[in-house]
């Protein structure tokens, strides 16, 4: 008898289920119940499209629905919603949304791929607001691009600065309208930490584009072209996105009587299987174990999802695949910026009451004898006691999906912040340097781990009373000129030797520089010699991004 396996929601997870499905099994009956137009297409791409930067629609469409079927043999059944699952007799109520029928389907096994749902909450006025959209899919696209182009909106407002609100806004910048970003936290892109969000931050608005922080939207007044916002500023706007953040689309499991994790995803184990266990779950809608940390989280990330179906296949023919967790590792395009992390921000580890070192470089991205070397900053999360990898976080123009890609190697593998100074890395001038960023990494933390080096993190220096320490600042006379912190001296490292006796030993000393190197130099040459000295961590180009 033909086993039989239904799979409610096709793109990322439910499609590369049921492909992997056909190629490990050619007797198998596999049916897709979407409740959308498409089985499979690029929602990433999204954004992108609406900014004319991907030109033909066509291009987003990963797999149509008919060629699909022809490849894999798999029942396909798109604008069909699955309203029920009732377990106790393996079958499912769907209704047809294009004949408003509504029939059961029987399965074997099912496969729940339903995703996560845009978070549009009961804001007054959105009823009758005309201009105002979501963006999730093709059809929501399409409904935006059209109003572009038949409306010619002047001046637009994104509400969310997580992914897509960041590259939707990007997209409007670049069709010519002025752009306004909402966000309620004080940050955009909250998987970073507020130090590196503000490197964002202060390009976004050199933009040209108006960031408002720490605020959100209460109300639209004037059919959406008024928008009131908790502080009482009033905003006009000829298009509004909403893109406030995604929740795992977990009714139907709720509904069901399945297992809900404590993020509000449906709660999996290792290989998948939801608390029935002729039922397994995958993608945006589940809970993840993280892979760093071991606790429950929620990761509405492609990548993890595709891998998700394939593992999800292979357990369905036996082959006793487990999850190994998500690590989370994610790249956004902030106009002309790149910001990308890895794992855990500080926020998420002080909140699980998880101990942590963090240090800050800014290294270049190629060799600066090569012309077009431009900034990477980088920061790194750890354990001081074993050098565990707990998280990393990059921002710069180039090179940066690079450095976080091998990150997300390292931590996979096990590695060790030691262990990332002898990583051989490719080396050539115009692509990185003899002593690549990630080596750089691994360099600063273990001489943080092995005592060599002291720190200060610039916000703890920030809070700091300073009436008894001394603050020295070991750049040359000529780059002072361009900012140095308050209340410093200037001594440059190369006179350093020759003047120690101008600085006190019964004082602190906090040594920085531009970038970190020379104020490691600097402390190892005062610890040395007697004084009591701590470099600041990541030099003035961090402290910068704290004041």
């Amino acid at each position: 008898m033909k086993k039989k396996v239904v799979i409610i929601g096709g793109v990322a997870g439910g499609a590369s289920t049921a492909a992997r499905l056909r190629r490990l099994d050619e007797n198998v009956e596999i049916k897709i119940f979407e409740r959308g137009k498409y089985i499979s297409y690029a929602n990433c791409g999204l954004p992108y499209y609406v900014g004319n930067v991907i030109k033909e629609r066509d291009s987003l469409l990963v797999q149509t629905t008919q060629g699909m079927k022809k490849r894999f043999n798999i029942d396909i059944y798109t604008l069909h919603e699955v309203l029920k699952i009732d377990r106790a007799n393996k079958s499912l109520l769907i209704k047809n949304l294009k004949t408003n029928e509504i029939f059961q389907e029987n399965y074997d096994i099912l496969v729940l791929s339903s995703g996560a749902e845009p978070i549009k909450p009961p804001i007054k006025g959105i009823d009758y607001a005309e201009n105002v959209f979501i963006l999730r899919d093709i059809p929501d696209a399409d409904k935006i691009k059209n109003f572009v182009e038949t409306k010619n909106p002047k001046k637009a407002v994104v509400i969310g600065g997580g992914f897509i609100g960041i590259e939707i806004a990007d997209s409007l910048l670049a069709r010519g309208m002025n752009v306004t970003i909402v966000e309620k936290a004080d940050q955009i892109l909250v998987q970073l930490d507020k130090e590196m969000a503000n490197i964002l931050h202060k390009n976004i608005k050199d933009k040209g584009v108006d960031l408002i922080l720490a605020d959100s939207i209460e109300e639209f007044k004037n059919n959406g072209k008024t928008l009131v916002l908790s502080s009482g500023k009033q905003i006009y706007s000829d298009l509004t996105i909403l893109s406030i953040g995604v929740k795992p689309e977990s009714n139907l499991a709720k509904e069901a009587g399945l297992d809900i994790g404590i993020t509000g995803g449906v709660k999996v184990n290792e290989y998948l299987q939801t608390s029935d266990e002729s039922i397994y779950a995958i993608g945006d809608v589940i809970e993840v174990k993280d892979f760093i940390t071991g606790l429950p989280t929620l990761k509405p990330l492609a990548g993890p999802a595709n891998k998700q179906g394939r593992i999800v296949a292979n357990n369905i023919c036996g082959k006793n695949e487990k999850y190994l967790g998500t690590i989370g590792t994610s790249v956004v395009k902030v106009f002309d910026m790149t910001a990308a992390s890895i794992g855990n921000n500080e926020k998420i580890l002080k909140k699980s009451s998880i101990s942590y070192e963090t240090i800050h470089i800014t290294p270049p991205s190629h060799a600066t004898y090569y012309p077009g070397a431009t900034t990477i900053f980088m920061k790194l999360i750890f354990d001081k006691n074993n050098g565990k990898i707990y998280g990393a976080q990059a921002v710069g123009y180039d090179g940066v999906d690079k450095r976080i890609d091998v990150l997300s190697t390292a931590i996979m593998g096990g590695m060790t912040v030691m262990d990332l100074q002898y990583l051989e890395l490719a080396y050539a001038p115009p692509f990185s340097s003899a002593k690549d960023p990630v080596n750089m990494l691994g360099y600063v933390a273990t001489n943080v781990i092995n005592g060599d080096l002291e720190i200060i993190h610039c916000d703890e220096f920030i809070n700091l009373k300073k009436d008894n320490v001394v603050i020295l600042d070991v750049c040359e006379p000529i780059e002072r000129e361009k900012g140095y912190i308050d209340g410093s001296i200037n001594i440059p490292l190369n006179d350093l030797r020759n003047r120690l006796d101008e600085l006190p030993k019964d004082k602190m000393i906090y040594v920085y520089c531009q970038q970190g190197l020379r104020s490691y130099i600097a402390y190892r040459i005062l610890k040395q010699n007697g004084f009591k000295v701590k470099s600041i961590d990541g030099g003035y180009r961090f402290y910068l991004n704290y004041i």
